[in-house]
């Protein structure tokens, strides 16, 4: 059920509706809706989301970083981060 103000309707009346109030757009299905309103329930909006992109590091990087680690190991992992190509901390400690 959505509901706006005291007015609550089904899944089905919300697809017939928009079909209804927008002819030009293209055909709305049940299963869109219902992913709406889960988002809707979940997030209080139905905004796009920027999606996180997890870094790649390469192999030469990871080889870059076990021998810095070797050569000095009490290096905290920010300074190599730092010191590594320019990475995230966050990069870092996925590699």
């Amino acid at each position: 059920m959505i509901g706006n103000g005291d007015r609550a309707r089904t899944q089905c009346e919300v697809v017939r509706l928009f079909r209804e109030t927008h002819p030009d757009l293209p055909p709305l299905n049940q299963g869109t809706i219902s992913k709406i309103e889960a988002q809707y329930r979940e997030m209080g909006h139905v905004r796009k989301v920027p999606s996180k992109r997890q870094a790649v590091v390469d192999d030469d990087t990871k080889l870059n970083l076990l021998l810095a680690l070797e050569e000095n190991p009490i290096t905290p992992a920010r300074q190599l981060a730092r010191d590594t190509v320019r990475l995230k901390y966050l990069d870092f400690l996925r590699a």
